[in-house]
C-alpha cells in the first residue's frame, strides 16, 4: 500500500473493510509484539490478519475464538471459520454443534449464519438432536432471512429464502406425532406434501416424497468405566439421601451427557436420583429422575438434559443422590487414570461424597460422554 510498484499515490488511504479498532489491534502487534483481543473485536481482527498475511495474529486470533467456543456462538464461528479458511476452528465448531445440537440450533446465532453454512449444518449427519428441533430451527432462521432481506415472514417468502435447504430437513424420520403437531401446522408445507407425508407414516403404498427418510446417525456415547470389579454385601450399598461424588478431569475437551449407575443387588427395584455436574462449586447441569434396574451388576445411565461442555486439565464434580429401599451394587478396585479413545480421565476423592463413594470404591462407575 505504501511502497513498491501497487504503492497508493494518494496522501490519505481509505480501507474501508477493516474495522477501526481491528487495524489498530493490527498496528500494536506490529510494532510492539503485544495482542490484545476482545470478544466484540476478535473477528474483525481476524480478518484483518488474514488480509494483511499476518500468521501469528491470525493464530492468537483464532486460539481466542476456541477457547470461547460453546452452543451459543458454534454455528456463528462455524460460518466464520468457513469464510476465513480455518480448518481446526471449524473441526472444534463441529464438535460442539453436533454434541450440543438442541442448544446450538436453538441459538440466537444460527438465526445469523449464511445460507451455505445453513445447507451444510441440515445436512450435518452427526448432528445429536430430534428432527422436529432442526425443522424449527429451519423456519426460524428463514423469518430472520426474510426480515434481512426487508420481506414479509408470510409462508411463501420462508419456503423462497430457504430454496431447497428445506428438502434438507429429515421430516419422515419424525414420529407421527411430532409432525402432526409441528411441521404439518407449520403453513410452509404444500397441502399436497402435507397429505403425502401423511400417507407415508400411514399407508401400505407409501408416496414418494422428497424429503431424505433415512434418520441422521447422530452421535454414539462413550463410556468410562472406572472400577474393575463390581461387588455388593447384605451391609452395603444403601442408601439414605446421602450423596455419592467423584471428581474428575479430562486431557481435552468432552462433552458430559449423563452418568452410568450401579441398581439393586436383590431383583428388580427403581430408584428415584438426582444427578449433578459442577465446576468449582457452580452447577452446571442437574436432573431429576427414575431409573429401574434389574438386578443384575450393569451399569444403568441417567441423562442430563442437554450434554455439558467440559474443558480439559479442570476438576469438575460428579454427585449422585439416590434414593430407594434396596441395597445396590457397588464398585472396587479404582483406578485413578483411565484412557477412552483419545481422552484420558483422572479421578479424584470429592468432599461433597458423604456416603462412601471415592476412587476406589462405590457408586458413579461411569462417565457417559461425546468427545
Amino acid at each position: 500500500m505504501f511502497y513498491g510498484d501497487l504503492a497508493e499515490v494518494k496522501s490519505e488511504i481509505h480501507i474501508p473493510d477493516v474495522e477501526p479498532t481491528a487495524f489498530l489491534i493490527l498496528l500494536k502487534y506490529m510494532y510492539s509484539d503485544e495482542i490484545d483481543l476482545e470478544a466484540d473485536t476478535v473477528l474483525a481482527t481476524l480478518y484483518a490478519a488474514k488480509k494483511y498475511i499476518v500468521p501469528a495474529l491470525a493464530k492468537a486470533c483464532v486460539n481466542f475464538l476456541e477457547t470461547s467456543l460453546e452452543a451459543k456462538n458454534a454455528c456463528v464461528l462455524l460460518s466464520q471459520s468457513r469464510l476465513f479458511e480455518e480448518p481446526e476452528l471449524t473441526q472444534r465448531c463441529w464438535e460442539v454443534i453436533d454434541a450440543q445440537a438442541e442448544m446450538a440450533l436453538r441459538s440466537e446465532g444460527f438465526c445469523e449464519i449464511d445460507w451455505q453454512t445453513l445447507e451444510i449444518i441440515v445436512m450435518r449427519e452427526a448432528l445429536n438432536t430430534k428432527e422436529a428441533v432442526v425443522f424449527e430451527a429451519v423456519l426460524s432462521w428463514a423469518e430472520a432471512e426474510c426480515k434481512r432481506q426487508g420481506l414479509p415472514a408470510t409462508p411463501r417468502n420462508k419456503r423462497h429464502v430457504l430454496g431447497p435447504a428445506l428438502y434438507l430437513v429429515r421430516i419422515p424420520t419424525m414420529t407421527l406425532e411430532e409432525f402432526a403437531n409441528g411441521a404439518a401446522q407449520s403453513d410452509i408445507l404444500t397441502l399436497e406434501e402435507t397429505h403425502n407425508i401423511f400417507l407415508w407414516y400411514t399407508a401400505a403404498n407409501k408416496p414418494l416424497l422428497e424429503f431424505p427418510l433415512t434418520k441422521r446417525k447422530g452421535l454414539a456415547p462413550q463410556r468410562c468405566h472406572r472400577f474393575q470389579s463390581s461387588a455388593y454385601r447384605s451391609n452395603q450399598w444403601r442408601y439414605r439421601g446421602r450423596c455419592d461424588s467423584i471428581q474428575f478431569a479430562v486431557d481435552r475437551r468432552v462433552f458430559i451427557a449423563g452418568l452410568g449407575l450401579y441398581g439393586s443387588s436383590s431383583g428388580r427395584a427403581e430408584y428415584s436420583v438426582k444427578i449433578e455436574l459442577k465446576r468449582l462449586g457452580v452447577v452446571l447441569a442437574q436432573n431429576l429422575t427414575t431409573f429401574v434396574s434389574d438386578g443384575s451388576s450393569s451399569t444403568f445411565s441417567v441423562w442430563f438434559e442437554h450434554p455439558v461442555q467440559v474443558e480439559q486439565d479442570t476438576f469438575y464434580t460428579a454427585s449422585a443422590v439416590l434414593d430407594g429401599s434396596e441395597l445396590s451394587y457397588f464398585g472396587q478396585e479404582g483406578m485413578t487414570e483411565v484412557q477412552c479413545g483419545k481422552v484420558t480421565f483422572q479421578f479424584q476423592c470429592s468432599s461433597d461424597s458423604t456416603n462412601g463413594t471415592g476412587v476406589q470404591g462405590g457408586q458413579i462407575p461411569e462417565l457417559i460422554f461425546y468427545a
